[in-house]
């Protein structure tokens, strides 16, 4: 890794470990749930890219594969198509790190070496086999994901990302990856029940037990609707802000959101009250 990111990736890890610093989405995809063909357009990538930065984001998340309920899964040649056009010149137009939002190895590689500073893995480690030696040459850093690959209405979903994260911390050991680099993510939306991405959210404060930051990712999901009925998923800003101050009362630090400025005014006035 060039020392320049290198510098980028330390300084995020700084700030996931201090908290609150929030990671601005940027999806150069057709599909996604809430801006799917916004940001496909290489220049529209990069001035959204700019604009999170600018509302404070202290990394940019890039993803070319959506991940909403019901997607279709895009083959590795798509992926890498569509980052491509945009990815070199988006890391290189703003100065905090960017991560690849992927579980392809092969899409890890090709964004690292692009200038990527961090690898966000859906599976933590436990989807691709080659994704651990991969995000361990480049010397990124890593978000381990819980997911699963079905519902179990009647898991407990608190034990079962224990055990999850027992697995991929322990891949990670064996190829190389330095624990400092590592960040834990609930998985919220992924493999669960409504019941159960609530209780994940009030569970974040049992992983704490690792040591490690923690990111959650509920900007403008479904479980929303779920809860409150149906909306337009850029009517979720309220319900995205409080599920992120109430994690961050448990112990979350990192938040992935589509609006970076308003989640980090909330999540500053926070910390300043709990660090009165």
């Amino acid at each position: 890794m060039k020392a320049e990111t290198a510098a980028k990736r330390d300084r995020f890890l700084d700030l996931a470990r201090a908290g609150p610093a929030v990671m601005g989405i940027v999806n150069i995809t057709p599909d996604s749930f809430s801006d799917g063909g916004h940001f496909i357009d290489a220049d529209a990538a990069i001035a959204h890219a700019r604009a999170h930065v600018e509302a404070g984001a202290a990394i940019v998340d890039v993803g070319a594969e959506s991940t909403r309920p019901g997607y279709t899964p895009v083959p590795e040649a798509e992926e890498i198509a569509r980052l491509a056009p945009a990815l070199a010149a988006l890391v290189q137009s703003i100065d905090v790190a960017v991560s690849i939002d992927t579980t392809k190895a092969a899409v890890a590689r090709l964004a690292l070496e692009a200038g990527a500073a961090v690898v966000n893995d859906q599976w933590g480690l436990q989807g691709d086999p080659a994704m651990a030696d991969v995000v361990a040459a480049g010397e990124a850093g890593l978000v381990m994901m819980h997911n699963r690959a079905s519902i179990d209405p009647g898991l407990d979903i608190v034990d079962d990302m224990r055990r999850f994260f027992d697995v991929s911390l322990d891949l990670a050991a064996r190829a190389g990856i330095l624990r400092a680099r590592l960040i834990l993510d609930p998985g919220i939306g992924f493999g669960k029940t409504k019941a159960q991405n609530f209780a994940a959210l009030k569970g974040v404060r049992v992983l704490r037990d690792y040591g490690l930051p923690i990111l959650v990712g509920v900007s403008r999901k479904s479980l929303f609707a779920a809860l409150l009925g149906p909306h337009s998923a850029n009517d979720w800003l309220i319900p995205t802000i409080a599920a992120n101050v109430a994690a961050a009362e448990r112990g979350t630090t990192i938040f992935r959101v589509h609006d970076c400025a308003e989640n980090l005014s909330a999540l500053t006035v926070f910390n300043a009250i709990e660090r009165a």
